[in-house]
């Protein structure tokens, strides 16, 4: 009676999100990244060669576009991804951010409310 959300629909929501996260992935990096690698690529700049396979880059591109400024260290280059980020870029990073930081707090709530 005094509880604010149920088990089954916290883990829709769930699923929901996890789905949602699933697809920004997916979009964000077949759309944006290899739109601006592409780019890169045609000016002589290699994507990192630290990350063949895994994915880390997506984040650290999705970092530099939603922040539009270029770090003073940084192992992606900063520069020639904001010259080439067009604005639906800049939408998918933020989608991308966005069901990532949820679906990470959806696991904090649940690892507290939820234990095993």
């Amino acid at each position: 009676m005094g509880e604010f959300i149920t088990e089954g629909e916290f883990y829709l929501t769930a699923i929901f999100v996890f789905f949602l996260c699933g697809i920004a992935t997916f979009l964000f990096g077949r759309i944006s990244v290899k739109y601006i690698e592409g780019e890169m690529a045609k000016e002589g700049i290699e994507s990192p060669v630290w990350d063949k396979g895994i994915g880390a880059r997506l984040i650290m591109y999705a970092m530099v576009i939603a922040a539009n400024k270029s770090a003073t260290q940084s192992p992606v280059d900063d520069e020639s991804i904001l010259r080439h980020t067009r604005k639906k870029d800049k939408n998918l990073a933020w989608f991308f951010i966005f069901t990532t930081v949820i679906m990470f707090l959806l696991i904090v709530v649940h690892s507290i409310f939820f234990p095993l």
